[in-house]
């Protein structure tokens, strides 16, 4: 697989500096609303953001993430779409369909953050299977991320024909069987979808857990890591781009993003004691308190330094802290040309700068022809 690098690199330096927020919402039922999420999407897609998450878990009450990202793709343009799915308990053919139909419903926005159940109390919900290790969990978690691109290449582009003279509306030559064999399913195929827009939709893992980093090396587009300094973040991006690298992948098609919960509650005062220098490690992870403008100075100085590609951003409060982020932080960095002001193009995988991938299956058709 090719991709245009738009990643750091010893001879060009930092490449573009990459955005995301979470648009998760807390509190009463009335808080998860259409309306209150198509809002937050928009906001963050009129700072230029790369893409908006949306949390889940069977562990938790609250809406499905996946569908409320298919519900306000059509009420957003550009901002990348990624909601996400838990692959333990669930049936892998049918997490691939659905991604696949949020990147059909976006035209090309939809991302997947792929998660993990650990707790019997969310074994208990489905009733198939005991609580599993981590480490067991986030190997198959790396399963259904590469059974999922299978699926997404069992159409070849040009499977579907739609002639109306002679009633053939797929060519079934284009069509391939995934006949995958793993530790815990098997998946023959093909998909009941056509083959996405970008190809595959972008795969999002938080590499934060030792467990979780193989599965980011081998599958990840976006790897998310929490680091309280640079340097931290330096050291988890050069670990997971090795890896990547052992794996036969291009370490620069992979991106890592340091993930950062913020409070920007003291509107434009200095960081709180401690934060000037970098966020403070908290139970949740490293959380930054203070002001815009110098949140607006540590996303500069860690990328300036390459130790992200960029940022993955929680707000403490939604509806206040993204706000004071888009319009305060975002512009600043735009105002010094360190972000964006524009989409370079219509899809995730172009805001990332990573290319569409080719279908494994054609390329093999291709040679055999």
């Amino acid at each position: 697989m090719t991709a245009s690098h738009t990643t750091q690199d010893a001879a060009t330096g930092p490449g573009p500096l990459h955005l995301a927020v979470a648009i998760d919402r807390t509190g009463a039922p009335d808080a998860y609303t259409a309306d209150g999420y198509a809002e937050s999407a928009l906001l963050a897609e009129r700072g230029a953001l790369d893409f908006v998450t949306l949390g889940d878990s069977f562990a938790r009450s609250g809406p499905d993430a996946l569908a409320v990202a298919a519900r306000i793709a059509p009420r957003t343009g550009r901002i990348g779409l990624v909601p996400t799915v838990t692959t333990t308990h669930t049936e892998p053919f049918h997490v691939q369909a659905a991604v696949a139909t949020l990147d059909w419903v976006s035209h090309g926005r939809a991302g997947w953050t792929l998660d993990v159940s650990t707790t019997e109390a969310e074994a208990r919900l489905f009733g198939r299977r005991r609580a599993a290790p981590r480490e067991t969990l986030w190997q198959e978690a790396g399963e259904v991320a590469d059974v999922a691109a299978r699926l997404w290449d069992s159409w070849e582009d040009d499977a579907e024909i739609r002639d109306v003279a002679t009633g053939r509306f797929i060519d079934r030559d284009k069509l391939h069987y995934a006949d995958f064999e793993g530790r815990s399913f098997s998946v023959r195929g093909p998909s009941i979808v056509p083959r996405p827009p970008q190809g595959h939709p972008v795969r999002v893992v938080d590499a934060t857990a030792p467990q979780a980093r193989e599965t980011a090396a081998r599958h990840a587009d976006v790897a998310l890591v929490r680091a309280a300094s640079a340097e931290r973040a330096a050291v988890a991006r050069a670990e997971l781009r090795g890896l990547a690298a052992r794996f036969g992948r291009d370490p620069r098609t992979l991106l890592v993003f340091a993930a950062l919960d913020v409070d920007l509650g003291g509107g434009e005062q200095a960081a709180e004691p401690g934060h000037g220098g970098g966020p403070l490690p908290t139970a949740e992870g490293p959380a930054y308190r203070g002001g815009p403008v110098d949140l607006a100075e540590l996303i500069a100085d860690w990328h300036r330094a390459g130790a992200v590609d960029g940022f993955h951003l929680t707000p403490a409060e939604p509806r206040r802290d993204l706000e004071r982020l888009v319009n305060g932080t975002v512009a600043l960095l735009q105002h010094r040309g360190l972000f964006r002001t524009f989409y370079p193009g219509s899809t995730l995988r172009e805001h990332l700068g990573l290319a569409r991938p080719a279908n494994r299956y054609a390329a093999l058709t291709g040679e055999s022809a």
